[in-house]
Formats: C-alpha cells, structure tokens, sequence
C-alpha cells in the first residue's frame, strides 16, 4: 500500500481553515477551486468532480472538530483502497494543513499524489486569502 503525507503552512488561522475544510459540501468554492469545479452531497457522502474531469465519490468517514481533521475513503474501479485525511494544526505563525492518504494499488499513488499536489497549490491560493 502506499501512504502519501503532504502538507503545507499557510497564513490564516487554524479556526479559519478548519472552518472551510469541514464544510465539505462547499469545496469547489470555499477549499480548492478550480481543482474541484462541484459537489454533489449524498447521503453520508460526496460527490466531486474535479478539473481534470474526474468524478469520484467521496464517503465522509469522520468530521472531528476538536482534532480540525477530516477523514473520507474512496472506492472506484481504479482504485481498490483509498482512505485520507485532512488535519488543520496550530503554527506559529498561521497554520498547517496535513493531507494524508493510503492507496491501493500502490501505482496509483503517482497520479493520486500529483492530484494531491495540485489540491494544495488550489487550496493555499484560496486559503491564504482567507
């Protein structure tokens, strides 16, 4: 299996990132747009169509407020295991955002990491004018 670990510092307040990473209805416009361009909610999950034209659905695992972290898992014909999460984290100026994610099988963490990468430039561009 493979693990992806990215993360990256951003300039607004942990409460503040945490605030759009939990809303996980709206990020095609308050995380990461243009990387995700809509979101469908469905029960217990969501429905994200990406950029690149991707579509996956997404199953909300955990929103936990006193960790600011995000848990989701993804099934597809592609990929047959997919967990991740996000985790907003105090710094000492600003905040991290740590996006973690396991894959099966373990060739898909090429595009699943290059995905990731381009989610964080998407998201630090929205984020950091937060």
């Amino acid at each position: 299996m493979a693990s992806i670990h990215k993360e990256i510092a951003l300039d607004a307040a942990p409460e503040t990132v945490w605030d759009v990473v939990r809303d996980v209805g709206a990020v095609h416009t308050r995380f990461a747009p243009g990387f995700v361009i809509d979101v469908t909610m469905e029960d217990g999950a969501r429905l994200v169509t990406f950029g690149n034209g991707l579509v996956a659905r997404e199953v909300i695992v955990d929103v936990d407020e006193r960790l600011r972290r995000l848990a989701y898992s993804v099934r597809s014909e592609r990929l047959s295991h997919h967990n991740a999460s996000f985790q907003v984290v105090a710094a000492e100026r600003g905040s991290r955002l740590v996006w973690i994610a396991d894959v099966l099988p373990h060739e898909a963490a090429v595009q699943v990491g290059a995905m990731m990468e381009a989610g964080l430039v998407a998201a630090k561009t929205k984020l950091d004018c937060a």
